[in-house]
């Protein structure tokens, strides 16, 4: 670097040098001239003085500047180093961030895929139980049903569907409502039907064949049989004729009897063949019998028919006996005419459709 200008100072020091070593000037003639070159002299010096204190103004604001800018530079190379070590850092840690979050990312794809496998697993596990369920309460109904048709009453049926609703709101299912409302209505239905009552019409039926032994025919010989007459004074004393008179007369019109006979079969009948009319009366009995354990109601109601036809054609009407078989076979025909057990095939289609999952 070069070295700095001399400062104002020494050149206004060797001012006064040069006016000493100046000679006269010369009279009046050249002093113009010498004011004029002195004062431009003057003029050069200040100017001078003024440039070099500027030149070192400029020079100290240089010197600033660069040492501004070596600071500076010094600065950025510093920042320049973090920031390079801050980007080694961040790629790292971008690196890192990056290996958990695949990391993560897997995780949470197998935890999905965990949950998604749990929950069609809890939805099998339900739906199995669901229809487990179903399947169960299906096969109690169709038993009870044919626990009714056997017994002929409806209250089995009618306590299986109880249970069969009662097990369908524990299990709080909204499939299963549907179920519900189809059990719900065979319900109605089967409390609102009138139902045969099949064990009292066994125990008359069974009265009737045991009463078959005793009822007279209308082609009976023997002691008409009369009202019993009112109580009466006993009579006064008879003489012996008079006694011997009357059972004589008691015998003879015991002789001849005098009868009606609507039914001309009945007197067309031998002694002999009354006991083969007793057994068919019985068989056709047992048969209807047999057509009410068997739920054949129309077989049942044609025996008790035909019976009902073999008792007023071949028997005697006047007789009590018969008169009170008649009565327990108009009773039984007319049980055996009410609205059978109705079928519960709505609930158990229902039962079937939400087993099947559809």
């Amino acid at each position: 670097m070069s070295s700095p200008p001399p400062s104002p100072s020494i050149v206004d020091s060797q001012v006064p040098v040069l006016e000493v070593s100046e000679p006269v000037a010369p009279p009046a003639a050249g002093s113009a001239g010498v004011v004029v070159a002195r004062g431009m002299l003057y003029f050069i010096v200040i100017l001078a003085a003024l440039a070099l204190a500027a030149s070192g103004l400029l020079w100290q604001k240089l010197a600033n500047i660069q040492e501004q800018l070596a600071r500076q530079s010094a600065d950025a190379g510093s920042n320049a180093l973090e920031a390079r070590a801050a980007a080694r850092q961040a790629q790292e840690l971008a690196r890192d961030t990056a290996a958990r979050l695949a990391l993560t990312e897997t995780r949470l794809s197998e935890v999905s895929l965990q949950r998604s496998q749990l929950e069609e697993l809890i939805q099998s596990l339900s739906r199995s139980r669901d229809e487990n369920l179903v399947v169960d309460i299906e096969s109690g109904l169709r038993l009870a049903q044919q626990q009714a048709q056997l017994t002929g009453s409806a209250e089995p049926l009618l306590a299986a569907l109880r249970s069969a609703d009662q097990r369908l709101e524990r299990s709080g299912q909204p499939r299963l409502s549907r179920a519900r409302a189809a059990i719900a209505r065979d319900m109605d239905r089967v409390r609102a039907a009138s139902v045969s009552d099949v064990p009292g019409l066994l125990v008359k039926l069974d009265e009737l064949a045991r009463l078959a032994d005793d009822l007279p025919l209308a082609n009976t010989v023997g002691p008409q049989a009369t009202a019993p007459a009112a109580p009466r004074k006993p009579p006064a004393p008879l003489a012996w004729w008079e006694r011997a008179l009357a059972e004589v007369r008691e015998e003879a019109r015991n002789l001849l009897r005098v009868s009606r006979i609507d039914e001309p079969e009945a007197m067309l009948l031998a002694p002999e063949q009354a006991f083969f009319l007793r057994e068919n009366l019985k068989l056709k009995l047992l048969n209807a019998r047999l057509g009410l354990l068997a739920r054949q109601t129309e077989a049942a109601r044609a025996d008790v028919a035909g019976a009902a036809l073999a008792l007023r054609k071949y028997f005697d009407p006047s007789s009590r006996r018969t008169q009170a078989a008649v009565s327990l076979l108009q009773q039984v025909q007319g049980q055996l005419r009410t609205v059978e057990l109705p079928r519960i095939d709505e609930s158990l289609a229902v039962l079937a459709t939400t087993a099947a999952g559809r």
